[in-house]
């Protein structure tokens, strides 16, 4: 479902990644662990098709990411902060988004908000949601769409104890249910509970 083979990158003549191979099958999930600036997230910015500029190839769904196609398909994902329309509610800022494919309609944005925490109706603008209350909307878009792939970069930062546990019931359903989940958190818990194995990445290497 996720290839990514001899992965490197460099941005202003700076190494981010070097010769990085990993792979994530169907139905599996996997977490990715690594300190700040380690190469993580940038990692997972070129799976989604976020940057371009690496050597190697990266092949999601059987389509090459830059060759195939600009964006990985059926893919649903959080990469760092969650970034919404502030001036609209969560509900609102979910509808426009789904209004892209037109995949689905209100019953499943309504479902996903509520899967998270989050209600429907809520008119309160997204400027005024806390942390956790953005990444919790950020989830619910990641899944609306009964994508096939989620790619997670710290899909837990901002939540309390007792909804992070909430989150992680979640993916696991996701994961139970066949998706193809790629994971990055700082937390061992959200790792051991999700994941079926793990790569370490260290100074853009997997080690």
């Amino acid at each position: 479902m996720i290839q990514v083979n001899n992965v490197s990158l460099t941005i202003n003549k700076q190494s981010i990644l070097q010769e990085v191979s990993m792979e994530a099958a169907a139905g599996e999930a996997v977490g990715i662990i690594g300190g700040n600036g380690s190469g993580k997230t940038m990692l997972m910015k070129c799976i989604c098709g976020f940057n371009r500029m690496f050597t190697g190839e990266i092949e999601v769904l059987g389509k090459k990411i830059g060759r195939d196609t600009e964006f990985p398909p059926s893919t649903g994902f959080i990469i760092e902060v969650p970034g919404f329309m502030p001036y609209l509610s969560g509900f609102e800022n979910l509808k426009l988004l789904a209004g892209i494919r037109k995949e689905i309609g209100r019953e499943e944005i309504c479902r996903y908000m509520e899967l998270v925490g989050l209600e429907p109706g809520n008119r309160k603008k997204v400027r005024k949601y806390s942390l956790g209350m953005k990444q919790r909307l950020g989830l619910a878009q990641a899944l609306m769409e009964n994508p096939s792939v989620l790619i997670l970069d710290e899909p837990f930062n901002g939540l309390d104890k007792h909804m992070a546990e909430k989150m992680r019931d979640v993916l696991k359903a996701e994961k139970e249910k066949g998706k193809t989940i790629l994971l990055a958190s700082h937390n061992e818990k959200d790792i051991a509970y999700i994941c079926d194995r793990t790569y370490e990445i260290d100074g853009g290497r997997i080690v």
